[in-house]
Parts: C-alpha cells; sequence; structure tokens
C-alpha cells in the first residue's frame, strides 16, 4: 500500500539544490496545469510512470543514461544525469533524483550506484513494486546549464516535472525531470 502522507516529498528547491546554487540557475520555473501543457509534453509528462519508457516509446528506441554529478551519503543518493537515444546519443531527458537506500534492496543499490543504466530500468529490471506519484508540473525557460546539456543555443522554453517514486511502498526516489524541445 502507498504511504498517502510521505514522510519526503519532491520540494523543487531542495532538489535543485543538491547540484545548484538556486532553482534558477537551471531556470526559471512556472507551475503549470495539465492543460497548460502543449502536445506531446502532456502525454510525455502528465503521467504515473517511469518517464525511462514514456521517452524510450516516444523516440522509439532504447536509452542510456549519463551521470553528469553526484553525491552520495551513508543514507542517500543522488545524482543530475541526462538520458540519452542511443541511436544518436541525442539528450531526451535531464533529470535529478535523489534516492533514500533504506527503501531499496543492496542489488538494486548497487546497480543504481554502477550508474550502467537508467533508473526506471533498474527498478523494472529487478520488479521493484513501485508506484509514481506525479507532483507538479513545470514550464520553464532553460538556464545556461539546461541549456549547455541540451545543446540549445539560446533561452528555449521546455517542460518538466517533479515526482516521487514509492518502492515496496515507501517513498524512496524524489525526482525533478525535464525534457528538452522537442
Amino acid at each position: 500500500m502507498v504511504n498517502p502522507t510521505p514522510s519526503i516529498r519532491p520540494d523543487l528547491p531542495t532538489l535543485a539544490g543538491l547540484f545548484y546554487t538556486y532553482p534558477r540557475d537551471i531556470g526559471e520555473f512556472h507551475e503549470v496545469t495539465v492543460a497548460e501543457l502543449p502536445p506531446p509534453y502532456d502525454r510525455l509528462l502528465a503521467h504515473d510512470g517511469h518517464m525511462t519508457e514514456s521517452v524510450e516509446a516516444f523516440h522509439g528506441c532504447s536509452v542510456d543514461v549519463e551521470v553528469v554529478a553526484k553525491h552520495i551519503t551513508a543514507t542517500h543518493y543522488a545524482r543530475k544525469s541526462l538520458l540519452r537515444r542511443q541511436t544518436d546519443r541525442r539528450v531526451v531527458q535531464f533529470g535529478i533524483a535523489r534516492l533514500t537506500f533504506e527503501y531499496l534492496g543492496d542489488d538494486v543499490r548497487r546497480e543504481i550506484e554502477s550508474e550502467g543504466i537508467p533508473l526506471g530500468r533498474v527498478l523494472i529490471n529487478h520488479n521493484v513494486l513501485r508506484h509514481v506519484q506525479l507532483f507538479a508540473l513545470w514550464r520553464l525557460e532553460a538556464g545556461a546549464d539546461l541549456r549547455s546539456l541540451f545543446g540549445l543555443e539560446k533561452p528555449t522554453e521546455v517542460y518538466g516535472r517533479t515526482a516521487l517514486i514509492y518502492a515496496n511502498g515507501e517513498p524512496a526516489v524524489e525526482l525533478l525531470e525535464i525534457l528538452p524541445p522537442v
């Protein structure tokens, strides 16, 4: 059963603060409703599934993870990462994830820390009972770092979400996921 009042929430300033001084260093964030998301962002972001599966289905190919930065403590693992299409290495997602180790088994933890495959795929492959809860949808003008990671030359509007993955009923993974222009 999913805990209805999680002890952790995917808070934008907290997640951004793991790798940036301010959320605006990623971009200027504005919370939006599902109705305000243009296609195809509405179907790519407004769901309770793994983004790994969503971007793979949309792009018609598997994706690889590239970890840009990480922080590891005794209780948490956080990473700033990109998902890249296997076909042409194009970036299809930017993400910040913070995992609470106590809710993940040792095998899952080791595979996540090996940084060889996307987080969603690790959970799926290990058949971890999981539920993704969408918390907020975002429209933002990409900041300098995000523009660089996405290969954008000028300020561009992009969309993202904050979500929480429950593993075996426990709030295990806080997420910020942003998609480049499609």
